[in-house]
Parts: C-alpha cells; sequence; structure tokens
C-alpha cells in the first residue's frame, strides 16, 4: 500500500519537474504498473480494500454464525456473550477454522447490520416556555448504608434546557404529583405542554395516534397547573430526547461513584445542588454564548406562572380493624378509636398519609416505604386506656413512648403505685379535653408543689378552667346612693286598700 508521501514524490516529479516514467521507477524503486497507477488516476491516497474476504472454512458456517450473531445482540446487555464465547460455541458444533476468521465476519457483520437499522431523526426546536419532558429512571445509592434502588423523577425545559430531579422510594402517581409540584415552585412557573412517555400513572388508554384516555387525577393535576398533556408515540423515546439524555448526564455526573447518604432529605439536597451547579457552568447547546441557567432565567418570564401547590394524593378506601389500625401498601397505620366499625379514606401523598372518615382527619402519620411495618400515633389509642388501664404498661402504641418533660416524671412516679396506670391514665385521657399543654403545665406546677397526684393534677386543671373572679368597681362618692331602697311589700297593701 502507497502511503501519502510516496503518492506526492510521483506526482511532483512527474508533473512538475517533467521525470521519464523510467527515471521515476529508479529513483523511488517502484514498478511502472504502479508509477503509471498513480499518474493516471490523478488520486493523492491509495488504500487497498479486499472486495471478497476469502473463508474457505467458514463459508458451510456463516448461516449458523449469522443466527448466532442476531440472537447475541437480541440478548440484555447482560447477557450478551463475547465473540471468544460465540467462537468456542461454533467449534463445538464441528467448525475447524481459526478465530481470525470470525472475528472478521462478525466485524464486517456489525457494520452491515448498524448500516440498515442507524436511525435518522428530526431536530427539534421549542419556543421559550412552550414545553417540558417527564420522565423517571432508576438509580443505586447508599442510604443509611443500605444498598437501595431509587426512583429519580426527571423534569427538563425543552428551550433552555435546565433540568430537574428528585428521588423518591417509589414511582406511584402521589410521587408524580410531588415530583411535579417541587419542579414547578423550583422554575417558579411551567409550561405550556407537558410531553411524556405512555406511563401508566398518567395514560390509562392508547388509542390509535395521539389521542389518549389520561387519568383523571393526573388530568385534574394538569388544569391545576394550566399545562396540556402530550403523550409520544409508543417505543418513539426520541420524541422526548431531551429527558431521556438528561437521565444519562445526572447518572454519570451525580449518580457515579456511587452516592452515600443519611437520608431521601439529604440526597435530594444533593441533586438539587448538583443541576444549579451543572446549570451555571455550561454553555446552553445551541445559544453557546449563555449558559444553561443564563438561557433558564432568560426564559421565566415566558413560563406560566406557578399556580400553587396541587393536592396531589392517591385515594384508596380501607377497613379499620378492632385494634385501631387500617392497612395501606403493606403496611399498618393507627386510627382514633372512635373511628372503628365504619370504612375510611386513605390519601397517600409522597411523603404522608392522611386517612379522612365522613370528611374529618382521624390519623395523619410519616409514610412507611418498608413492608410489614406498624406506625403507631398512641393518643390514638387513650380513650381505649379510659376502660383498660393496664394496657399502658405493655401495650405495643406506647413502648418507647417519648411523653413531654413533667408528664414523664410523674409517669416514672407513678409507677411504683398500686394503682399507678390508673393514675396516669386519668392524666392522659385529661390531654383529649384541656390540651396537652394545659396537662403539661398543671403537671408541672404539682411536681413543683412536691405532688404527683392524678387528683392534685385534675384540681389544678379544673381551677385553671374557673372563670377569674369578678372585677370590683370602685363607685365616686358623687353617685352613692343617699337613701338606698328598701323593698317592703307592705306598700303593695296600701296600694290594694286606696279608694
Amino acid at each position: 500500500m502507497l502511503v501519502v508521501e510516496t503518492v506526492a514524490k510521483i506526482r511532483r516529479a512527474y508533473f512538475v519537474q517533467h521525470k521519464p516514467i523510467k527515471q521515476i521507477c529508479r529513483e523511488l524503486k517502484l514498478s511502472r504498473k504502479v508509477v503509471r497507477k498513480v499518474i493516471r488516476s490523478e488520486a493523492t491516497a491509495f488504500r487497498y480494500t479486499r472486495s471478497v474476504q476469502p473463508a474457505p472454512k467458514l463459508g458451510p458456517w456463516r448461516d449458523e454464525l449469522d443466527r448466532m450473531l442476531a440472537a447475541n445482540t437480541g440478548k440484555p446487555a447482560r447477557e450478551r456473550l463475547t465473540l471468544t464465547r460465540i467462537f468456542e460455541a461454533l467449534r463445538g458444533l464441528g467448525y475447524e477454522g481459526g478465530y481470525d476468521a470470525v472475528r472478521r465476519y462478525a466485524k464486517t457483520w456489525k457494520r452491515q447490520q448498524a448500516s440498515v437499522t442507524a436511525p435518522a431523526f428530526v431536530p427539534l426546536v421549542f419556543a421559550p416556555g412552550e414545553a417540558y419532558q417527564f420522565d423517571w429512571s432508576h438509580e443505586i445509592v447508599l442510604i443509611a448504608g443500605v444498598t437501595t434502588t431509587i426512583k429519580v423523577a426527571h423534569v427538563r425545559l425543552c428551550h433552555s434546557r435546565m433540568l430537574f430531579v428528585r428521588a423518591y422510594p417509589r414511582e406511584s402517581q402521589e410521587m408524580v404529583f410531588d415530583a411535579h409540584d417541587r419542579a414547578f415552585a423550583f422554575f417558579r412557573g411551567t409550561c405550556q405542554r407537558g410531553i411524556y412517555d405512555n406511563m401508566k400513572t398518567a395514560v390509562e388508554t392508547i388509542f390509535v395516534g395521539r389521542e389518549r384516555a389520561y387519568n383523571r387525577r393526573f388530568l385534574q393535576m394538569c388544569s391545576h397547573y394550566l399545562v396540556e398533556p402530550v403523550a409520544c408515540t409508543p417505543a418513539s423515546g426520541w420524541e422526548k430526547g431531551q429527558v431521556e439524555n438528561q437521565v444519562g448526564l445526572v447518572r454519570e455526573r451525580l449518580f457515579t461513584p456511587r452516592v452515600r447518604v443519611r437520608s431521601y432529605d439529604e440526597l435530594n439536597a444533593l441533586l438539587l445542588d448538583g443541576v444549579v451547579a451543572y446549570a451555571k457552568a455550561h454553555p446552553h447547546p445551541e445559544q453557546r454564548e449563555l449558559t444553561i441557567w443564563q438561557a433558564f432565567e432568560a426564559e421565566r418570564g415566558a413560563l406560566v406562572p406557578y399556580a400553587g401547590r396541587f393536592d396531589g394524593f392517591h385515594a384508596v378506601p380501607a377497613a379499620v380493624s378492632s385494634t385501631c389500625l387500617v392497612r395501606f401498601d403493606n403496611n399498618k397505620y393507627s386510627v382514633m378509636a372512635s373511628a372503628i366499625g365504619r370504612p375510611v379514606e386513605v390519601r397517600a401523598y409522597a411523603e404522608r398519609i392522611e386517612i379522612r372518615q365522613d370528611g374529618r382527619v382521624v390519623a395523619e402519620h410519616p409514610r412507611a416505604f418498608g413492608r410489614g411495618q406498624t406506625v403507631f400515633d398512641p393518643w390514638h389509642y387513650v380513650p381505649v386506656l379510659a376502660r383498660k388501664p393496664g394496657a399502658l404498661r405493655n401495650g405495643a402504641p406506647f413502648k418507647d413512648w417519648v411523653l413531654p418533660a413533667a408528664l414523664e416524671r410523674i409517669r416514672r412516679k407513678l409507677a411504683g403505685s398500686a394503682d399507678g396506670d390508673r393514675q396516669m391514665v386519668e392524666i392522659l385521657t385529661a390531654v383529649l379535653g384541656d390540651g396537652l399543654s394545659a396537662v403539661e403545665a398543671a403537671s408541672a406546677e404539682a411536681l413543683r408543689e412536691g405532688v404527683h397526684s392524678a387528683d392534685v393534677v385534675l384540681n389544678i386543671l379544673a381551677r385553671q378552667r374557673e372563670p377569674p373572679a369578678p372585677v370590683s368597681l370602685l363607685t365616686p362618692e358623687s353617685l352613692r346612693l343617699r337613701h338606698e331602697p328598701v323593698a317592703d311589700c307592705a306598700r303593695y297593701d296600701s296600694l290594694r286598700r286606696a279608694p
């Protein structure tokens, strides 16, 4: 194969120096055929490409090798075989050739497949405030020392390329609502359209074309924020390619190496700082004179104003057990004892659980995301203690119950009394009517006096509930009566006798 320098020497010698072909061949030690080829072709570089690759031993096995290569390409990345393993499998079937022949054929096969299946796309342009894209990704982090697979919500403004990410334990609908609210609050507005894939939390039915039957609650959220939802064509991720690329970007920059945090709050704080730092440090892909953050600041004026938080919950009906517990999402939550016997509605938010009955809140708890957990509020069981005071000592809701300081001191002092549980229950029951702060103050006053019985605490509470004594007014001397009226019923008898 001729190098470019040799081709250049031949062309200069013949066309500039006008040397004969014979002399050029002698000086450069080349054959006449080679020199004539360079002069006649007018090419400045030559590269030999073999049109047909001889493969005498591989020939009968090409169909089988094609099948093996195609099957291997269709497997997930983790399950794909190396070319060495494919060669060994082919040898096991009877192939007697070498590895190089298989390697060369596989390279050519891969090139041909790429040329056939290579996709083509149309670049998309979005006006300021026109659209955003939403998607989910799965990442692996260490939370409190435990390896955890988390779900990350991605939102990206299509014009400025500003990004927002937040981590969640689940991909459920209430998480979708919370992610949208936090993203729009961060952007201080939203866009006219939201571009989604056909996730089950948003789309219930896919029809022909762009027509979709959206989830009712999802439509309520979009209506609240004045957003028009648009679903992509199935298996057409390029229609929301910006947020698809964002997934890889965030994974590389914010989750590599593996993140170690104590809680989701700490993780989300790191993610927010990370996306802001990235936006301020990197130029806009099209407006190179601006950073992504500067383009975002310019786009804010075109955003639809933030409408405030959407009441984004997922509601399901539930029953209350005899132990004042409601089951939801493989966990149990306590409710007020008065809720037993009637159905309730569980409203699941991203971070809390709210339980309602007849429009009244009967319980509210931080949400648990494990399995088989029971979340108690001991105050829900205080009315039950009035009938069963002995349960205070061994009841599951009261295990590790942390009371205010004064109440806890009285509880420890009463623990040695024969009727200590009964007295403590009387004090706790008073909280339902007088409030925790009033009972805490009465308990503290009783302790200052050196007593701790329930009777004393309840007496102090009763004294506090008594109306204040009337204020005595000082009457001026000029308004005092000189002759105070005297009740005399005989005067009425004299009136009767009068003519």
